[in-house]
């Protein structure tokens, strides 16, 4: 269990780049909804499929868990009508929280790909390592800087512009 960044020289950074595009898209519906600018893409490793999708959605709904990785883990189990996610990837533009990174453990998603750190709450390696502790029944990777400066001023702007208003 790891983590490391991954920048342009990758060989997979075609096709990291292009799924978290997809989430990208998924953060700009949440920007055009007021809300927080997070998406998500739980993606198929083996079939290179979208399984699920979504964006932070907490205040619209009401629902503290209303985050884009959870909206993404909800679809992808009613997809598969399994909880358990064994052979994805969950591609999410912030580095995730205590709660998203616990439901992806929960679910047994293989990888996680972000975009930009989570300086003030992120529990991949800004605030808390969860992913390197051993006590979890599931073990997950993790690579970071995939689109990193898209994601990151994404929410910047989001930010930006609530404080002007």
């Amino acid at each position: 269990m790891s983590g490391r960044h991954i920048d342009k020289e990758s060989p997979d950074w075609d096709l990291h780049a292009h799924w978290m595009s997809l989430a990208l898209d998924q953060a700009r519906e949440a920007a055009a909804l007021d809300e927080v600018p997070v998406g998500a893409v739980l993606v198929d490793s083996r079939a290179q499929e979208c399984i699920g999708k979504g964006f932070n959605q907490t205040v619209s709904r009401h629902d503290p868990s209303g985050h884009a990785e959870i909206i993404a883990l909800r679809q992808a189990g009613a997809r598969r009508q399994n909880y358990r996610l064994p052979g994805c990837v969950l591609y999410v533009t912030i580095e995730p929280c205590t709660m998203c990174l616990g439901a992806m453990i929960h679910a047994r998603v293989d990888l996680l790909v972000f975009g930009a750190r989570e300086p003030r709450a992120g529990a991949a390696i800004s605030q808390g390592r969860l992913l390197n502790e051993g006590y979890f029944n599931h073990h997950m990777d993790f690579l970071e800087g995939v689109l990193a400066e898209d994601c990151g001023g994404l929410l910047q702007q989001f930010f930006s512009a609530k404080r002007q208003r």
